[in-house]
Order: C-alpha cells, then structure tokens, then sequence
C-alpha cells in the first residue's frame, strides 16, 4: 500500500506543478494581457514569457494589438432635404491603451461602431440628397475626425474609416429614376421646339433674301432694257427701217413660239404689221 508521506509528496508536486503553471504566462506576440490582484488593476504582460503571482494575480483581460476591423451595418439615415439613403461603413481601430480600452468602456469595439453611426447618421443628415452622394472622400474625412477624440479617451486610435457603400433606398430609387426620365423628357421638348423655331426663322430669312433678289433681279432687268433702248434709240437716230426691222424679226420669233405652244389653237396676226411695228417703236421712243 501506499504510504501516507507517498501521497503527501505526490500532492506537494501536484500542487508545485499547478503553482509554477498558474505563476509561469506566456504572451503571443500581437497581446497584451491585463492582470489584476484581488481585483485591482496590477500590471499590463507584454508579449513573452512572464511571470505573476499565483492564486494572488490573475488574468482578468486578453487585449489584442493588432488593428481591429470593425463593420458597421447598413443603416438608413434621412437627409437635409428629406431623402432617405442607405450608408453602411468599415471603421480600423487599434488599441493603444490597452487599461483603459478594459477600463474605460464596457465594450470598446460596439462602443466605436455605434458612436460611428451616430456620427454618420449626424453629418449625413446636415446634407442635401445630391451632395451627400457625391461627397463620400468628405464625410469619410469628417466622420473619421468626429470619432477620433473620443476614441482617445478609450485607449483607441481610429487609424481609418472606410464608406462602403451610400445609395438612395428603393423608393427614393424610383423617384429619381422617374424625376430622370421626366427631365429627359422636357430637355427633349424644349430640343424640338427649339429646332422648329429656327426652322421656321431660317425658312422666313430665306424668303425674304429670295424675295430680295428677286426685286434686284427686276431692277437690273428694268435698268439694262432702259439702257438698251436708249442705245438702241441713240444709235438709229431718226431711221426707223432698222428698227423695223429688228422689232419684226422679235415680233415674228416670239409669234413663232406662240404657234409651237401645245395650248396654243389660233395664232392671229394683225393685217397691218407695219403699223404696229411702228406703234410699237412710238411707244419705246417715248418710255
């Protein structure tokens, strides 16, 4: 049988060995451990091997260092105008404190993600619908400075914070899309009726050149037939025969012509063409 002072010696090493665990720590890198004393803050453990009191001290909080990434869920946030847009965001912390990250606040992590969408929901809203989707970079930068104080106080540094998406909800969706296709609409009324207006203004200048050159036409017209029967008149003097002559030779050509016309039935001409060559010369001398 066992002895007594047998299981006496087997229980001291069990307890040694428990002893040395529980006083032997070692801290991953990346860690920092928070110990407490009979539930007192005593001492932060940085990465390695470390030692503390057994049954005295204890490791209350296991701090990560590395830089925490934290989701921000979509919400809906109204807009200066009265909008409704949906803004989610990504937000990366690290905790430089790490006493009073444990201290400080109950739960750094959800106390960031909802000072973050407080402040979103703040600054979106001071904005109008057209500006807040297009000034991402901007609120990004103001939300990023309006977390960063209180952060401070927590142990925390707010290294980023990243809009991941910003978009009007569904319904405010089809307003635009119908707002869109109305503007669409009208731009293109006002278009046709614009080109039918300076459809009509060049059709009318045209007419009015043309009517233009046509008097000009007749004024030439009316001035080279005065200037050729002046010459005309100059130069056959008081000879009538060659006018005569020169005006049978018009009268019998366009006579002529006359008789060629599909219209044209009877073709008179009068019995004293002498006669009217001269009445004809009369009343081109007087003119």
């Amino acid at each position: 049988m066992i002895g007594s002072a047998t299981i006496t010696s087997i229980a001291i090493l069990v307890f040694v060995f428990l002893t040395v665990a529980r006083g032997v720590r070692i801290i991953p890198q990346g860690e920092e451990w928070i110990v407490q004393r009979l539930g007192k803050y005593r001492v932060t453990l940085l990465p390695g091997l470390r030692f503390i009191i057994p049954y005295f001290d204890s490791v209350a909080h296991r701090v990560t260092t590395k830089d925490i990434i934290l989701d921000v869920q979509e919400q809906e946030v109204i807009t200066r105008d009265n909008a409704v847009i949906l803004v989610n965001a990504i937000a990366f912390i690290k905790v430089t404190d790490p006493v009073k990250a444990v201290y400080g606040v109950e739960d750094f992590a959800e106390a960031i993600r909802n000072m973050i969408m407080t402040t979103l929901r703040s600054i979106v809203g001071e904005m109008e619908l057209d500006h807040a989707l297009s000034s991402r970079d901007m609120i990004k930068a103001r939300l990023k400075a309006g977390v960063a104080d209180e952060a401070m106080d927590w142990g925390l540094t707010v290294k980023s914070v990243e809009i991941q998406d910003i978009k009007p909800s569904p319904s405010m969706q089809k307003a635009m899309e119908l707002q869109a296709s109305a503007e669409r609409e009208r731009k293109a009324m006002v278009t046709k009726a614009e080109g039918e207006k300076q459809s009509v203004i060049l059709s009318a200048e045209a007419r009015l050149e043309s009517a233009k050159r046509d008097a000009q036409a007749q004024i030439m017209l009316a001035e080279a037939s005065s200037q050729a029967i002046t010459k005309i008149t100059a130069a056959f003097g008081e000879n009538e025969l060659p006018m005569f002559y020169l005006l049978g030779e018009k009268y019998i050509d366009s006579v002529g012509r006359m008789s060629q016309s599909p219209n044209a039935k009877v073709v008179l001409l009068p019995g004293d063409l002498q006669g009217a060559l001269r009445g004809l010369f009369q009343k081109a001398r007087e003119c």
